[in-house]
């Protein structure tokens, strides 16, 4: 659902992507919905910029609930948003599997 979610960002915005996308973004105060009250995620400059994946989010605040996946779900919805976002659907219909790759992976050392 989550990479479906995503798609759609890149071919125009829908109100559940930006929910979705929002989730793990700061607000105006600087807070990212996903860590709720967690004061540790929110503040800690040690803490505050490792984004978690949860299982589960709070349909009305956001916040992540249930067990959390840093190393893999995150490392999954990290490259995902990178993907999608750098990605058009006419690029992947029209460029091979390979060339898309090489494009993008230079794009990413180049910064």
């Amino acid at each position: 659902m989550i990479l479906s979610l995503l798609w759609g960002h890149t071919s125009g915005e829908t109100d559940e992507t930006k929910r979705e996308v929002s989730n793990f973004l700061r607000d105006a105060n600087g807070k990212r919905p996903v860590y709720g009250g967690t004061k540790k995620f929110q503040e800690d400059p040690y803490w505050r910029d490792y984004i978690l994946f949860y299982e589960y989010f709070h349909g009305d605040k956001g916040a992540g609930l249930g067990a959390s996946h840093q190393t893999g779900w995150t490392g999954i919805i990290a490259r995902s948003l990178d993907l999608f976002a750098r990605l058009q659907p006419a690029d992947a219909l029209q460029t091979g599997k390979a060339d898309l790759v090489a494009r993008m992976t230079r794009q990413q050392v180049a910064g």
